[in-house]
């Protein structure tokens, strides 16, 4: 007899329209703590790891990325450039990539690379931190009528092969760098990322 003025349906209206706000708001609350685990743009410049996908580059092209503020450059050598490679030994300053400060011990070979195919470089001219021109084509060049692909700096005109490795004679004392990075899969790779996991 107690309960003959309660309305049920109402009743049962006001207990789920308390669950659906106490739900929505739980949501509101979950997503900034959950944006909280990204890291921020200051720890993605101070080196977060950057993840690259590389399925639509195709043999000669480049693909640019950012990581630690840099430009770093993934670019996909075909059979014509990677066979150029040897030729250019007695022109280069450091053709077997001797300074360990340039590359990982990983990137420390005749492509300095982890995969022949897959170059990548942080595109920033060792002289005066210009960004050299890719010129992959093998043509003769205004700046070199033996050219064999690879990059030029027009700030002072610094030349390296399409392994990144610096020429004679120019102003650029060392190869561009080889930054960490690992493959994930075939088409995603990793920069600041060494193959071991090492950041």
């Amino acid at each position: 007899m107690a309960n003959q003025g309660v309305n049920t349906g109402r009743r049962r209206f006001l207990t789920a329209s308390t669950a659906v706000v106490g739900g929505v708001g739980a949501v509101f609350a979950a997503v900034p703590f959950i944006q909280s685990w990204k890291p921020s743009a200051r720890a993605q410049v101070a080196g977060a790891p950057v993840t690259v996908d590389i399925s639509r580059l195709l043999p000669g092209q480049r693909l640019t990325a950012t990581w630690r503020g840099q430009p770093v450059w993934l670019i996909r050598r075909t059979e014509e450039q990677l066979a150029a490679l040897p030729t250019q030994t007695a022109n280069l300053r450091d053709p077997n990539s001797e300074n360990p400060e340039q590359q990982p011990a990983y990137a420390q070979n005749a492509t300095r690379s982890l995969r022949p195919e897959l170059l990548v470089l942080v595109g920033i001219c060792t002289h005066l931190g210009c960004v050299p021109l890719f010129r992959p084509e093998l043509v003769p060049q205004p700046f070199d009528n033996e050219w064999k692909g690879g990059f030029f700096c027009p700030c002072h005109s610094s030349r390296f092969d399409l392994a990144g490795r610096v020429f004679e004679g120019v102003p650029a004392p060392t190869n561009l760098k080889v930054p960490p990075y690992h493959f994930l899969d075939d088409n995603r790779v990793v920069l600041g990322v060494d193959p071991d996991g090492v950041a």
